[in-house]
């Protein structure tokens, strides 16, 4: 491996480890604004990513698709979560549901704020390779590694967050059929990742957003 490509590997999966810290501590801070202390009181309303990290999932996954030039991915271990003594529960899930992906969506945005920011500096610097490139691919990786997450989690399957926000605004007598759906989640979640659906689900408004973010047009 060049060092070029160690480098690459490195600086995405920190991107990713980060990422997935604030996506799972934002669940647990948010738990915490209802009344739910569990997250809290296991330490994991934490940036710190020895916290949250899962082997495979933060580690080994998201390497593999760094060397092998495949966009980067992976998890973390769910912030757990108890709202059955919250007063409005469907709020509450509602709310911790969607506090990962809009932190992924808000650390996208800061980036991409940073990268206009720099933008002219960048253009103007007389050696920008050796000066602003590495700050340049961790702040692109940024927008990219949390775009992807956000909307990934966004979906409506259990047990993605976009499942418990959908789970929430739907009418009570909705509710056996969403635990129905709860039963089969990682079934249908795997189903769609192998057939190649959440490609062209998840693919096009990715990209557009992306694009959009890091000033390369729609």
């Amino acid at each position: 491996m060049t060092p070029e490509a160690l480098f690459n590997t490195v600086v995405q999966v920190a991107v990713l480890l980060f990422a997935v810290s604030v996506h799972e501590s934002a669940h647990g801070f948010a738990a915490l604004k209802f009344g739910d202390t569990t997250a809290r009181d296991l330490g994991r309303i934490t940036l710190n990513p020895l916290r949250h990290i899962d082997p495979i999932g933060s580690v080994l996954l998201p390497a593999v698709l760094a060397i092998s030039g495949a966009p980067v991915f992976g998890w973390a271990k769910p912030v757990p979560v108890n709202l059955s003594g919250v007063k409005n529960r469907r709020a509450a899930n509602f709310v911790v549901s969607a506090a990962g992906p809009v932190s992924n969506i808000l650390i996208a945005l800061t980036f991409a704020a940073l990268l206009l920011a720099i933008g002219p500096f960048f253009k103007s610097a007389p050696n920008p390779e050796s000066l602003l490139v590495p700050i340049l691919l961790i702040i692109v990786y940024s927008v990219v590694v949390n775009v992807s997450l956000a909307l990934f989690n966004l979906l409506p399957i259990p047990p993605l967050d976009g499942f418990g926000v959908l789970e929430s605004l739907l009418p009570l007598r909705f509710h056996r059929f969403t635990e129905w759906l709860r039963r089969f989640g990682f079934v249908i979640l795997f189903v769609a990742v192998l057939s190649g659906g959440l490609r062209y689900i998840l693919g096009p408004p990715q990209s557009q957003l992306i694009r959009w973010l890091l000033g390369l047009g729609s």
